[in-house]
């Protein structure tokens, strides 16, 4: 099959939107790898990856644009990393309005650009995780800005507040666990970052709703661990041998298709 052949099939098949029910291989050395009703060469598919945001093998992008896995992956970082410090009351912050700006700006409005841009390079999941915590902090953004009047409705009842923000943390966590679930045959540190996030969102949630501030320090220290998950990943998504003397080894999870070749 030549490669203007193998794009138009790809195209064709993404529009159809056909499912995939099962992977198999067949040839010499399992050379290919049948997807649903699609057969590739193992060498044209994209193995999963963190720095991609890619959970698993999937046939390549048909359109050629930049990587934005390490874009949004970093504004969420560093979002995730200065309000967990204050979450974690490290050096004795407490008030967490300093995020607002990174809230709407990076890890908001960037990490929904770079999700818009995973939607267009044909990455369901990359997109569907950066669009999704791109609007997370822009919902926390909201929340804690004075002008959109939030917290103000609640007049004197702090308690109905706290416990509102504690659904809304709890809706979050159980997403995550979901996007978890699809990411345990991919890398140990892509799994990981989500596993983790699963267990922030819970305690931050728990530390809402009980009240409880021991679960939403415990909340702030795991969002830190998360936030150095995901710069790991962007950093994966972004070091190349041209640009960089430390490159990063994908580490795959037991179970992934790159891992049962291996062993």
């Amino acid at each position: 099959m030549s490669e203007q052949d193998f794009e138009k099939q790809i195209s064709e098949d993404s529009y159809r939107h056909n499912d995939v029910q099962q992977v198999a291989t067949s040839g010499a050395n399992n050379e290919f790898i049948h997807i649903g009703n699609q057969k590739f060469r193992r060498s044209e598919l994209a193995e999963a990856f963190g720095g991609t945001l890619n959970p698993g093998l999937t046939a390549p992008s048909v359109h050629k644009f930049a990587n934005p896995a390490p874009l949004g992956l970093s504004a969420f970082a560093l979002t995730t990393f200065v309000l967990s410090l204050i979450n974690a009351h490290a050096m004795g912050v407490t008030t967490p309005n300093v995020v607002v700006g990174a809230a709407f700006f990076y890890g908001g409005f960037i990490q929904l650009l770079a999700g818009m841009w995973e939607m267009a390079i044909e990455n369901t999941f990359g997109a569907l995780a950066l669009s999704s915590y791109g609007g997370f902090w822009m919902s926390w953004g909201v929340i804690n800005t004075p002008w959109f009047g939030v917290a103000e409705a609640y007049g004197d009842n702090a308690r109905d507040f706290e416990v509102g923000v504690g659904f809304f943390l709890l809706g979050w966590a159980i997403f995550t666990i979901m996007l978890t679930v699809c990411t345990l045959k991919s890398t140990v540190t892509f799994c990981g970052m989500f596993a983790i996030l699963s267990l922030t969102f819970v305690m931050l949630a728990v530390g809402h709703l009980a009240p409880s501030v021991n679960c939403n320090r415990a909340g702030g220290v795991l969002g830190v661990v998360c936030a150095f998950f995901a710069w790991y990943n962007a950093y994966a998504g972004v070091a190349t041998k041209q640009n960089s003397y430390l490159t990063v080894t994908a580490l795959h999870l037991p179970g992934s298709d790159h891992y049962k070749k291996r062993n």
